[in-house]
């Protein structure tokens, strides 16, 4: 297992992150997995021999279950793991019950301090946008949280560009602490998060977690053209990740097969291989609802892909250069940072 430095932070997290979405499997995460106590503690102890040191959960993943779960399996252990969590979503029925107000970020970060059996959370992320929240509440009271011990580190998932850079500059102005991870969805399946997220994280030095990094399973290799999966959902249940281009999801997927016959692994080590290797990337939250799913993706620690096949990768599931990515490609590439060319790579021919 390789390390790498989590933005601007001196926090070193290991390049495979495990994920808990699937704990608890209660409401509308029953879809997801039921992973109950006795196999999430197996998966952590699977996670842990592998050299994986850091452990992402969210309050809202079956109403709480997933941390509660993680707390107890975690017993013993806390000292081996780096733990982050959420805040945003909804928690219940009242008017205050979501969002990312100082009333709502200060009642969720005690419920799931206790759930975790824990004192701190180790990086605390903002779960998503909340547009009727000042940014200042939301930043100075997480500032109050790491300056109080109880969370160590910010992050900031699912914003767009001009809002995380919103964020960033409210927490310059007023010397509250910044963002120092960006957990997004970024795979194969869709790169749009090359656009504005992976440069500005690249800019701004937040080190970037990669959620749903299979595109929720489709790139695990079960789903072929002119076949039917055997298990799983069908294509066109698919609603997060939204495939659109269903033809170059299969080349993608194609591709990714030749490689990993090439190298005796199975698609989705190429895939998160893949990943690993893409700038700005820190780490890959991977999550099972099997171990021997869990024990796969593992895998992609110890995978290596050629620069012949990364190019192949690249330019399967190349995202179309959407203004003014083209115009700055074709007139603006002879001053290009690395942030520029984690979107624009070598396209600097100026066809979108």
């Amino acid at each position: 297992m390789r390390y790498r430095q989590l933005g601007r932070s001196g926090l070193r997290v290991s390049t495979l992150t495990m994920g808990t979405m699937t704990f608890g499997g209660e409401g509308g995460f029953a879809s997801v997995g039921r992973t109950d106590l006795g196999s999430a503690a197996r998966q952590i102890d699977m996670c842990l021999d592998a050299g994986v040191n850091f452990l992402d959960t969210a309050n809202m993943y079956s109403a709480g279950l997933s941390e509660e779960i993680v707390g107890k399996a975690i017993e013993g252990k806390r000292d081996r793991l780096l733990l982050s969590s959420k805040v945003r979503m909804v928690m219940g029925d009242g008017p205050n019950e979501a969002g990312l107000s100082r009333k709502h970020i200060l009642d969720q970060v005690e419920g799931s301090l206790r759930r975790l059996r824990t004192d701190h959370i180790d990086v605390y992320h903002v779960h998503e946008w909340d547009g009727a929240t000042p940014l200042e509440e939301t930043l100075e009271t997480l500032d109050t949280l790491v300056k109080s011990g109880k969370v160590r580190y910010l992050g900031v998932s699912n914003y767009t560009g001009w809002q995380l850079m919103k964020a960033l500059s409210v927490a310059d102005k007023h010397g509250y602490q910044r963002f120092v991870s960006n957990q997004i969805y970024y795979s194969l399946e869709s790169r749009d998060a090359e656009y504005e997220l992976v440069p500005a994280s690249i800019d701004q030095g937040l080190g970037i977690m990669v959620w749903s990094p299979l595109a929720g399973g489709l790139l695990s290799g079960k789903y072929r053209r002119g076949q039917e999966a055997t298990e799983g959902r069908r294509l066109g249940d698919w609603d997060e990740p939204p495939v659109r281009d269903v033809e170059k999801l299969y080349d993608t997927i194609e591709k990714v097969v030749e490689i990993a016959a090439g190298h005796g692994a199975t698609p989705a080590q190429v895939a998160l291989a893949y990943l690993l290797n893409k700038p700005g990337v820190t780490t890959l939250v991977i999550g099972a609802r099997k171990d021997e799913q869990l024990l796969d993706n593992l895998g992609a620690a110890d995978l290596t892909l050629d620069a012949e096949e990364f190019s192949a990768l690249d330019k399967v599931s190349e995202p179309w250069l959407i203004y003014p990515h083209w115009h700055q490609a074709r007139f603006a590439a002879d001053r290009f940072g690395a942030a520029d060319h984690a979107v624009l790579g070598s396209r600097t021919s100026g066809s979108p």
